[in-house]
């Protein structure tokens, strides 16, 4: 069992309630895992089995999520992770139940199963005319467009189509323009 120092600096910064579950967690993985290595992906500590994603912690302002990649699904608006927001030990399911969980990632990873749902990708938006004619008359804007990955592009359309008001649009589709000419993203 290796301890990778980013994550020992992680529960360090974290808020004072948070830093004892989180280190109760890891402490678990390791014992009920022993092979699992750490690292920190997305900007939280993730534990790994032969390169696959086996469980997760994180410490918010006023909760801690934990999550084990066993197949269960994520509670999603609940908190991060299957258990919820996490504000004491108390809130932790048992050892035993984080134990046989933990198992379940390991046998998954054992089986070439996957841990982690793939991200489905989003359907491309349609490009609104006022947006479309602006980038269009400026080719530099417009080839800097055209060449960002569709989730640039697709922040730029949200971002636009978002605005209440007509001036608020007006001032983001210059924005978008002036951005994409010197080819930047949002």
């Amino acid at each position: 069992m290796t301890h990778d120092p980013r994550i020992d600096a992680y529960i360090e910064k974290s808020a004072g309630f948070a830093q004892p579950i989180l280190r109760h967690f890891r402490k678990v993985v390791h014992g009920a895992a022993p092979a699992a290595t750490e690292t920190i992906k997305w900007g939280m500590p993730f534990f790994a089995q032969d390169g696959k994603a086996l469980a997760m912690m994180a410490a918010f302002k006023a909760h801690a999520g934990i999550g084990i990649f066993d197949g269960s699904p994520m509670r999603g608006s609940e908190g991060m992770g299957q258990f919820g927001k996490l504000a004491t030990l108390a809130d932790l399911p048992d050892d035993a139940a984080l134990v046989t969980a933990i198992h379940q990632a390991v046998a998954r990873v054992a089986a070439g199963e996957p841990t982690m749902r793939p991200a489905t990708p989003k359907p491309a938006l349609e490009m609104p005319g006022d947006l479309q004619a602006a980038i269009s008359a400026v080719p530099a804007a417009a080839a800097a467009f055209a060449g960002f990955p569709p989730s640039a592009r697709r922040d730029y359309i949200e971002w636009v189509v978002a605005a209440k008001q007509a001036a608020t649009r007006e001032r983001r589709i210059v924005t978008t323009v002036a951005q994409c000419a010197e080819g930047k993203r949002l």
